[in-house]
């Protein structure tokens, strides 16, 4: 009985070790995957570190950079972000990125995204802009038509004399009105408080979208400089190996002549 119950002991003792010792394997095999998945995009980032110790910029071909230049006054600074080996690799970490197709496929949506943006934008501006020009036209008119309807409710001598008085002003009123009434739209009314209102919402959508838009141009823009770099070193390393033929082919054939 004794025996029988060491054996049973020993069995489960057995068993046990085998798996321990199976899910030390998988446990090793599932850190020897992770370390085999390579991230080719940080990858290159760290080959242009080692050669240069920057990132180069399009300067000529890149077209984000251009768009962060005509947006934000800080352009350099933020150029020379974007040549920072160690920005470029926070943006492809941050933004999950593992291999050059997700990074196409991100400069792809965010591209979609900037559009979208970009005519939400320039709407919105439009908008604002001729409400500011139908206030400021306003600001000019008002004042003028006041004095007109003040010369419009005298009669007799009381409006001679005002109107002797006023004349520069009520000289300017048949201009200024065809000027803000060229400025409203079919049959739109003057209405200054509610104008004043609907800048003030309008001018912190614009500026709200106009932040998210450099936002997106800023991520286009390290989307390109990578891409350009990819490139950029591909072509180095092509014209290297050529060199690199052409001087080998040399040797051979002063060896051979020889």
């Amino acid at each position: 009985m004794l025996l029988e119950q060491v054996k049973e002991m020993l069995m489960l003792a057995k068993q046990e070790l085998h798996s321990a010792q199976y899910a030390t394997y998988k446990s090793t095999q599932i850190k020897n995957t992770v370390v085999s998945v390579k991230n080719e995009a940080m990858e290159m980032i760290a080959k242009v570190r080692e050669r240069k110790g920057r990132l180069d910029l399009p300067i000529v071909s890149g077209k984000r950079l251009r768009k962060i230049s005509d947006r934000n006054r800080k352009s350099n600074a933020t150029a020379l972000d974007s040549q920072s080996a160690d920005n470029a690799e926070k943006f492809i970490t941050t933004r999950k990125i593992d291999s050059f197709e997700s990074l196409a496929k991100f400069t792809e949506d965010r591209e979609q995204k900037y559009q979208q943006l970009e005519t939400v934008h320039l709407s919105k501006g439009q908008k604002l802009s001729r409400l500011k020009e139908l206030s400021k036209m306003y600001a000019l008119f008002a004042p003028i038509q006041a004095t007109y309807k003040e010369s419009q409710s005298l009669k007799g001598f009381a409006k001679m004399r005002y109107d002797k008085e006023h004349k520069d002003s009520l000289s300017k009123y048949p201009k200024l009105k065809e000027r803000m009434q060229s400025l409203l739209q079919n049959g739109e009314k003057i209405t200054p408080k509610q104008w004043k209102t609907e800048i003030q919402s309008l001018q912190s959508e614009y500026d709200s979208i106009g932040k998210e838009q450099t936002k997106t141009a800023t991520e286009l823009a390290y989307a390109e400089v990578i891409s350009y770099n990819k490139k950029n070193l591909e072509r180095e390393l092509q014209n290297e190996s050529r060199q690199h033929n052409r001087q080998q082919g040399k040797i051979k054939r002063r060896e051979e002549e020889i």
